[in-house]
């Protein structure tokens, strides 16, 4: 195989938000155009709110919660569209993404299996294909000339769906022989493959997850030992709170891997928590730069160690906090926690705070609805539980007194957690 794709390469992921429409799709071709004499390998999301129109069209053909059908035209609307404003020559893409809806389509028709999580990655894995399939089309007319990989050949994983485990060593080797296999045709600077989505080993499609196309953006990085990773945002860089919910965020120029590993852990969702990692192995830099002001320079995490630190905030609402007792009133012992984390690790369930007093044992959890309820519902075997939902986690990290007596400000704390650098509070509005 040729190894000029190697050491030298740049990644770039552009989000769903980045390529929402025409004029998105127009201004990533800006961007490429500055950088078509480097090799290049992009990694691109679903556009605009595409995910979630396809979740509602899973829901509708596995659960019966309305007609897939005329959601599935709403999704073929909206590509075309972007389409037919991006160029004139718009048959060569309407062709494209003709052949995948017409997949997607054929799918609708047959009759789901049991999984809703397998379900989900059949179908939601959509919208990477036709976003992919769109860009990479519009850029060969105008004479972008790339190359379009499909991801679900390149990243191996096992079948844990919706929450992919990476095969690493299968991954690398077909990653390296699609290369090579493109390279065989044409010597190509340019690539251009999916987000989010991966597949097993015997061809089926999995996902890493929500937001999981910057995870899948670092794998490729750390696979072909690249030079640095891009994600383009429609933020300046990163910030150290969610500006929709802390209008006073402020940007945060360079922070270490340690430092982002500890955010992402914590929920902060401008980085997928698995994406730092392999980045950090590979000593990769991450730069997160505006997709509007490309000229911008953005935000960057490195193995520089920082000095200062800027407190940043971390909100995660609809949350659940699960309250578990035994049922003989006994003590929490090692057994009881073995039997509560081997539930939630067979469905999947993440706990972003746990807490423990000498007869129960706390959670807060993402409420995941049909996951929850299998945990709840196996969970009664043995124990008594209680839980209140809709309830909202805040994380801080380098807080101080002042910060947390406004957070809760107003709220009544159901749980509290504390250590040097970082509080949790899960807290729920006073209801009037």
């Amino acid at each position: 195989m040729s190894t000029f794709f190697y050491q030298d390469t740049i990644v770039f992921k552009f989000g769903g938000a980045s390529v929402k429409d025409a004029a998105g799709v127009k201004n990533l071709q800006n961007i490429v155009e500055k950088y078509k004499d480097q090799h290049l390998f992009i990694v691109i999301s679903a556009v605009g709110k595409t995910t979630n129109l396809l979740e509602k069209i899973l829901d509708a053909y596995f659960y019966g919660n309305g007609n897939p059908f005329e959601l599935f035209e709403q999704l073929k609307d909206n590509h075309f569209e972007i389409a037919k404003n991006l160029t004139e020559e718009n048959g060569r893409i309407i062709a494209k993404l003709s052949t995948v809806l017409n997949q997607l389509e054929e799918k609708l028709h047959s009759p789901h299996s049991n999984n809703y999580e397998y379900e989900y990655d059949q179908i939601v894995s959509f919208g990477e294909i036709l976003s992919t399939k769109l860009i990479s089309t519009y850029l060969n007319i105008i004479g972008l000339r790339n190359q379009w990989l499909d991801a679900r050949q390149m990243l191996i994983t096992d079948k844990t769906y919706t929450e992919a485990k990476i095969d690493w060593k299968a991954s690398e080797e077909k990653l390296m022989e699609a290369i090579a296999s493109a390279n065989s045709k044409k010597e190509e600077q340019l690539f251009i493959t999916q987000g989010f989505i991966a597949g097993t080993a015997d061809g089926e499609t999995t996902t890493f997850g929500r937001e999981g196309s910057d995870y899948s953006a670092a794998i490729i990085a750390y696979l072909l030992q690249a030079e640095s990773v891009t994600i383009w945002k429609d933020v300046p860089g990163l910030l150290n709170a969610d500006p929709k919910f802390f209008p006073e965020a402020v940007k945060l120029e360079s922070i270490s891997y340690e430092e982002a590993i500890e955010l992402s852990y914590y929920g902060a969702t401008i980085i997928h928590p698995k994406t730092l990692k392999p980045l950090q192995n590979k000593n990769i830099p991450l730069f997160v730069k505006p997709f509007l002001h490309p000229e911008e320079s953005g935000s960057v995490i490195s193995s520089t160690k920082q000095s200062e630190f800027i407190p940043s905030y971390i909100f995660k609402r609809q949350q659940m906090l699960v309250t578990i007792f035994p049922k003989d009133f006994s003590f929490i012992t090692v057994e009881n926690l073995s039997e509560i984390f081997d539930i939630l690790s067979k469905n999947a369930v993440k706990i972003n705070l746990m807490q423990n007093t000498a007869l129960s044992f706390s959670i807060c959890t993402d409420h995941h609805p049909h996951r929850i309820k299998r945990v709840l519902d196996a969970l009664n075997k043995n124990f008594i539980i209680k839980y209140n939902e809709n309830m909202e986690l805040v994380t801080v990290r380098h807080y101080t007194d002042e910060i947390v007596a406004k957070i809760v400000k107003g709220r009544n704390v159901y749980a509290e957690q504390r250590s040097r650098a970082t509080i949790q509070v899960v807290v729920k509005e006073n209801e009037a």
